[in-house]
């Protein structure tokens, strides 16, 4: 698996999502979708009923990044819904092996999110119970923050965790990803790449993706957790 780039609709026109979408469909893998309670963060944006209306028009498989409080009774439905991969935070679980493992049979991917300030070392063991371990690089609720680069050790000691199980888990950052920052994050081991302004701020965001996953292609080339 290569680079891949899910761009953030939070920094889309919510009046037509489906139009935004559209816009990025030639270049990106996926439609990222922050979906925020204004309990777990403080913020509140959509939810099931448009997620469910946005995986029937979107021609980009979503990839769902539940903000939520309660996860473990609502991220079920998202799967349910037609999202192909669910991401839930630790955070909110109280349940998370068993959460990870009742997204999977309802058809989707399950992606763990974690905090910057949440170590990712007590989670190793639920590696492979998951397909993706999302690394916030901003604290989450709000689109167009500054990247914080003190989560960068914390993105190469995940690497490492992932590397040496020898597992096929996605790594991916979300928060601040521009042109200035994805070959660090890249460099330091993501693969997976969420970016909201940097995409939706431009004037063509078909390009800004291109643009994105090409820095990302060239620093994972030669990066150290890609050399055997």
């Amino acid at each position: 698996m290569g680079v891949q780039i899910s761009p953030s609709i939070l920094s889309a026109d919510f009046s037509n999502l489906a139009g935004e979408v559209a816009r990025i469909a030639p270049a990106a893998d996926w439609v990222h979708v922050d979906v925020m309670d204004n309990h777990f963060v403080p913020n509140l944006t959509l939810g099931l009923p448009v997620v469910e209306r946005l995986a029937a028009a979107s021609e980009l498989p979503l990839d769902c990044h539940l903000m939520i409080a309660d996860v473990d009774r609502w991220a079920v439905g998202y799967a349910e819904a037609g999202a192909r991969n669910v991401t839930f935070h630790v955070e909110a679980s109280a349940a998370p092996v068993r959460l990870a493992r009742e997204l999977r049979s309802a058809g989707a991917r399950a992606g763990l999110a974690l905090k910057p300030a949440t170590p990712v070392e007590p989670y190793a063991d639920l590696l492979p119970e998951l397909d993706m371990l999302l690394l916030m690089t901003v604290e989450p609720g709000f689109g167009g923050q500054k990247f914080l680069d003190l989560v960068l050790p914390k993105i190469r000691r995940a690497r490492e965790l992932v590397k040496d199980r020898d597992l096929d888990v996605w790594l991916q950052v979300d928060g601040g990803v521009a042109a200035d920052t994805i070959e660090r994050c890249a460099d330091a081991g993501a693969d997976v790449f969420v970016a909201g302004s940097a995409v939706y701020g431009a004037a063509d965001p078909a390009a800004a993706v291109a643009g994105l996953r090409s820095q990302a292609a060239a620093a994972s080339h030669s990066a150290w957790w890609s050399r055997h």
